[in-house]
């Protein structure tokens, strides 16, 4: 979960987990998989940069990290 600020001032703290996207409109929107649009005063690289604070904090690693982890080891052949 990461706290952002709604554009009128009111805190909110949304699961990170949701996010589908952020995008600059000129405000900050935050857009759920629900199809929920949330606009924030953050912009869209501090909602980022909590996504990714938040994540490391529970130790989620990306697919990317995951697979450099593994030593990108090739499947086995039958």
């Amino acid at each position: 979960m990461i706290q952002l600020t709604r554009i009128n001032g009111v805190e909110v703290v949304v699961n990170a987990d949701l996010i589908e996207f952020v995008e600059t409109t000129p405000d900050t929107l935050v857009t759920l998989f629900t199809g929920k649009k949330i606009p924030v005063r953050e912009s869209a690289d501090e909602v980022v940069a909590r996504v990714v604070s938040y994540r490391r904090s529970i130790g989620a690693v990306s697919a990317a990290d995951l697979h450099r982890r593994m030593g990108a080891v090739a499947p086995e052949e039958d």
